[in-house]
């Protein structure tokens, strides 16, 4: 039984990233594009909807590009981040060289996005993308190996000087 929805899952992006006023561009109905700047890098941002599967996937691009003879210990850096991320992960798209957040936002039976729930999909993929681009950077520019990058990357200072 097919379910009509009272608008597009996707509307709710929209409206989200005019509210922050982030430029963004919608080729199609069911896709909206965003570019938004972190503190390290500036991140592409994209969501689909997808209603084969009622699902809202989120993607988030890093502007950096892992050359191939990085993309093994790439995939070791991944393995080692993804089983602390309570919700998404990354994934290394070897054909372009791209890493990448994934989420989707199940809406399954006719159910539809909230601002809070599109605005907190948004800023998990955020933080995590600020939390370990540092990481991916050791491993790409510094050819550091996985556990150094991770290491080097999540060290936190304590006070101020």
């Amino acid at each position: 039984m097919e379910l009509e929805r009272q608008f597009n899952p996707v509307d709710v992006i929209e409206l989200v990233a005019a509210s922050r006023d982030w430029s963004f561009e919608r080729p199609c109905d069911d896709e909206i594009a965003m570019s938004v700047a972190g503190v390290w890098t500036e991140y592409a941002v994209s969501f689909s909807w997808m209603p084969d599967n009622e699902a809202l996937h989120l993607g988030c691009a890093f502007d950096m590009k892992v050359p191939e003879h990085r993309q093994v210990e790439v995939l070791r850096l991944l393995a080692k981040i993804n089983p602390q991320l309570l919700v998404g992960h990354f994934d290394l798209w070897p054909a372009e060289g791209a890493v990448m957040f994934r989420h989707a936002l199940l809406l399954s039976g006719g159910a539809d996005p909230t601002s809070q729930q599109a605005e907190r999909l948004l800023t998990c993929a955020l933080e995590n993308c600020e939390r370990f681009y540092q990481a991916f950077q050791f491993v790409v520019w510094a050819s550091k190996d996985a556990d150094e990058a991770l290491a080097c990357s999540l060290f936190e200072t304590v006070g101020r000087a």
